[in-house]
């Protein structure tokens, strides 16, 4: 496949959230209409890609891998196709969410990150829906219930709190800073 890029940026080796963090900010030096190639190591940076597209008004071009490389397209959106950015309004703080579960409170964590992040290490009884699996899978969750939305660094779970609430769950909670700095219980997947 040959694409016409006006930036290339490498972000093999990078973990969530530097790949979007540094594509971010490379997005800013480009005009409207040009394209970006994002080279990334990260499993995750695909649906980071299209989610953070989606809430920016980007347009997500596509994914092609080759030898563990993804490689992302994005072409940079005018003025008038962008959305201003945005955040959950409501954040837990990962301390208070501890000392929920330490309580016994019963909870109904959502864990969005990868099988793989899941596996190696989870808060005991989260469910685990990655963010690019959300939108088909949103129907396992019950809306009646409070959600504290979990990732690794509080970025995926911002954007899935953001999905779900559009999507009619009235009590989402984003939980940051997210698993990296997890000091309770962890349960893993053998």
């Amino acid at each position: 496949m040959n694409i016409q890029v006006d930036e290339i940026l490498d972000a093999k080796g990078l973990a969530c959230p530097m790949p979007i963090v540094r594509t971010k900010k490379a997005m800013t030096n480009l005009e409207a209409g040009q394209v970006i190639e994002v080279q990334a190591t990260d499993k995750g940076s695909t649906t980071d890609m299209k989610a953070w597209a989606e809430s920016t008004g980007h347009q997500y071009l596509g994914t092609v891998e080759e030898a563990g490389v993804l490689t992302h397209y994005l072409r940079k959106a005018s003025d008038a196709e962008t959305k201003q950015e945005t955040k959950h309004e409501d954040v837990e703080q990962l301390i208070d969410l501890q000392s929920k579960i330490e309580a016994g409170e019963n909870l109904t964590i959502l864990d969005v990150r990868e099988p793989a992040e899941f596996a190696f290490g989870h808060i005991p009884n989260a469910i685990n829906i990655p963010l690019g699996d959300l939108e088909e899978r949103m129907k396992e969750l019950d809306k009646d219930n409070e959600l504290h939305v979990i990732c690794r660094t509080g970025n995926r779970s911002d954007l899935a709190a953001q999905k779900l609430t559009e999507k009619g769950f009235p009590n989402v909670k984003n939980v940051i800073p997210g698993m990296s700095t997890w000091e309770g219980p962890t349960d893993k997947n053998n």
